[in-house]
């Protein structure tokens, strides 16, 4: 079940918009990911043949979080994680606008605001795991 005190507060930081987020919201925002892979079929059905690991480096605030998508279900933590399939490194507002949907992570490599080392296959995956997250969250937005 999706918590709807945390449903109503990424929702408020999504309008706030990326810039105004605190760097602590993306585990916070994974959390949401997490609740809503467990009731959305699409979302499960994606992950069910995923196994990828990530470590997001967030460069202006030397943060990093990992995220790991596997058997149908999501896990991630604050800090490093061995052995990621993918490391990607961005600024604080770059990392949070991708998780919020406000910058397209193609676009953001393409210009340099992303670096991507590793599986770049699997940061597409990633990128695919994050918008069908966003559209399962703005359904369940408009209930709020």
């Amino acid at each position: 079940m999706v918590d709807k005190a945390l449903l109503k507060e990424i929702k408020e930081k999504i309008e706030a918009g990326a810039a105004a987020s605190d760097v602590n919201d993306t585990l916070k925002v994974y959390e949401l990911f997490k609740q809503v892979a467990e009731e959305n079929d699409d979302l499960k059905e994606e992950l069910e043949d995923m196994d990828i690991t990530i470590q997001m480096n967030v460069t202006d605030v030397d943060a990093k979080f990992w995220l790991k998508a596997h058997d149908g279900t999501l896990e991630f933590g604050d800090g490093t994680v061995d052995n990621p399939s993918f490391t990607f490194s961005a600024t604080k507002e770059v990392a949070a606008g991708m998780i919020f949907g406000e910058v397209d992570a193609t676009s953001a490599y393409m210009a340099g605001d992303i670096t991507v080392e590793g599986n770049l296959q699997d940061a597409m995956a990633f990128q695919e795991i994050i918008e069908l997250a966003l559209e399962a969250l703005e359904d369940m937005f408009e209930d709020i």
